[in-house]
């Protein structure tokens, strides 16, 4: 047996996990026997490495090359650059497509796999295809505890009634979006609407397959704080939002010079 002060190895990764609760010993395997960094090690000579995609053998459109290389040129390491990129190729393809992270690994010459390993972690960029129009109902404690889950159910229900509606409407439920004071609510095509009421879904999903402004009375863009009488100088209005569709680029943002 070992002494406490004896190095200990990494575990095999094909040793057995222990269960919460568990308090049996741990197996042999468990402790990474003689042998095991080995067979790890000849597994992971034996890999195929991952390669950069070849400009001269992937396609870009030029207008999405063009914005991929404008947002790497804003990063002193360009590779950070990695989720606007991401953004802009799912605009073009409706999600992260295999095609689309290859398109955008080919500009950024880095792997296919590391962009693969951000599209996956983050969920607002799609890794499978989905409807063109996001309808996100947040279901966090907030919204939660004013409705949001029947709300969500709900705005299913009214999403799977109408024709063809797969292929326009990705509705799924979404963790806090930030916008506690107008809870519940929803990001439609990224434009927050709240509070919601069941009364607001059937002409929130009009506005949104018509690319309408997305209920004009109930944009958050439109409330200059949530009390308003709090404040302490006049503001200009904001104009009302509309939609933003994947095929459509980002709104402009401006910056003070």
């Amino acid at each position: 047996m070992s002494s406490p002060d004896s190095p200990v190895s990494p575990a095999s990764p094909d040793a057995p996990r222990a269960r919460h609760g568990d308090t049996s010993p741990p197996s042999p395997d468990a402790l990474n026997p003689l042998g095991a960094p080995q067979r790890h090690a000849s597994a992971l000579r034996h890999r195929t490495p991952a390669t950069v995609p070849d400009p001269h053998d992937v396609h870009v459109p030029e207008q999405l090359r063009q914005e991929i290389e404008a947002h790497m040129s804003l990063y002193p390491d360009p590779t950070s650059a990695a989720l606007p990129a991401l953004a802009a190729a799912q605009r073009v393809h409706g999600w992260c497509s295999p095609e689309a992270i290859e398109q955008v690994a080919c500009v950024m010459q880095v792997t296919p796999a590391s962009l693969a390993a951000v599209a996956t972690f983050y969920d607002m960029l799609e890794t499978s295809p989905v409807g063109q129009h996001s309808v996100y109902v947040c279901t966090n404690i907030s919204c939660s505890l004013r409705g949001a889950d029947a709300l969500f159910a709900e705005v299913q229900a009214a999403a799977r009634k109408r024709a063809d509606s797969e292929s326009q409407l990705n509705v799924r439920a979404f963790e806090c979006l930030g916008a506690c004071d107008i809870a519940p609510m929803a990001s439609v095509d990224g434009v927050y609407v709240g509070p919601l009421t069941t009364e607001d879904i059937e002409p929130m999903l009009d506005d949104v397959l018509a690319g309408r402004p997305v209920l004009p009375d109930k944009q958050l863009a439109v409330r200059l704080v949530a009390d308003p009488n709090a404040n302490s100088r006049p503001f200009p209005p904001h104009p009302v939002q509309a939609p933003q569709r994947h095929d459509q680029p980002p709104l402009a943002l401006e910056h003070d010079e």
